[in-house]
């Protein structure tokens, strides 16, 4: 529902100013272009497309023009060093790596919320350490990062825990 894929089946979501739940779908599909950014479990990259091109995604959808792309692609491969994976394929790629590719893909447009979806749940220990890690400097850069989760080690190290069960918010870190 947050990611605006879903629909509740009562209530309302407000996302800014905009109520999506009496939005229209152009409407909605603009806010999800617009305002989030998605990290996949298992990173849904597209097989056939390099790194490169898995980043350029969401950047041809906003018709952002080649040079620019080109520009916002490479500063964003620098900062979560995948630089030289640019014209690798997933297939070529570690698990770290593939996470890194769809975290840029979620940071390239500039979107104020990235919802990552178990982003540590394909990933060895280590290396889902250093995911945390990325997507704590991009929450302290200002955006909205939620983690969802059934790990509580990783629930652990965010700054706020909201508990969901059967649908409905049974716990909240910030009303201590």
């Amino acid at each position: 529902i947050i990611g605006c894929m879903d629909t509740p089946t009562a209530g309302k979501y407000f996302l800014d100013d905009t109520e999506v739940t009496a939005a229209s779908r152009s409407q909605v599909h603009k806010l999800r272009k617009e305002k989030i950014g998605y990290v996949f479990q298992h990173f849904a990259l597209m097989d056939y497309y390099t790194a490169y091109e898995n980043i350029e995604l969401p950047l041809l959808a906003a018709n952002v023009k080649r040079k620019e792309r080109k520009r916002i692609i490479l500063k964003q491969m620098e900062h979560l060093g995948i630089l030289s994976e640019r014209n690798k394929l997933p297939g070529k790629m570690s698990g770290g790596q593939q996470q890194r590719v769809a975290i840029a893909r979620a940071l390239v447009t500039n979107a104020d919320i990235i919802l990552a979806d178990e982003p540590t749940g394909a990933l060895d220990q280590k290396t889902g350490h250093e995911v945390l890690e990325l997507l704590k400097e991009i929450n302290k850069s200002g955006k909205t990062v939620i983690i969802v989760t059934h790990d509580e080690g990783i629930a652990k190290m965010t700054d706020r825990i909201i508990t969901i069960s059967d649908g409905r918010i049974v716990g909240d870190s910030k009303e201590k």
